[in-house]
């Protein structure tokens, strides 16, 4: 399995990106998809999941109203629409797959065994 995150880069605060992530080796609508971040001294958290058919999506309350996960199965990718970004949301933005096969939104940080490379996110004030 590759999970290959990119549209990382430098924002001004109130302004937006897009993350993709493009999953290669699984069957990849058999998967809900996940996405966490870290900043720097920080430990990895929980930005927000997807479920397999797009029914249901979770999210931080840190980030919930502003960031939007999609996905498009027929291109093995999900997304992370980040709108209204603030200072604190800095950090390396890393997509994962979940250990179960079962296409639910899981939130935890235990429920994941499969990472991207990361990319990193810098919104300055």
């Amino acid at each position: 399995v590759q999970l290959q995150a990119s549209g990382g880069g430098l924002v001004q605060a109130g302004g937006s990106l897009r993350l993709s992530c493009a999953a290669s080796g699984l069957t990849f609508s058999d998967y809900g998809m996940g996405w966490f971040r870290q900043a720097p001294g920080m430990e990895r958290e929980f930005v927000g999941c997807i479920t397999r058919t797009s029914s249901s999506r979770k999210y931080s309350d840190l980030v919930k109203g502003r960031f939007t996960i999609s996905r498009t199965n027929a291109k093995n990718t999900v997304y992370l629409q980040m709108n209204s970004l603030k200072a604190e949301d800095t950090a390396v933005y890393y997509c994962a797959l979940p250990k179960r096969r079962s296409g639910l939104c899981d939130t935890g940080l235990q429920d994941y065994d499969s990472w991207g490379q990361g990319t990193l996110v810098t919104v300055s004030s």
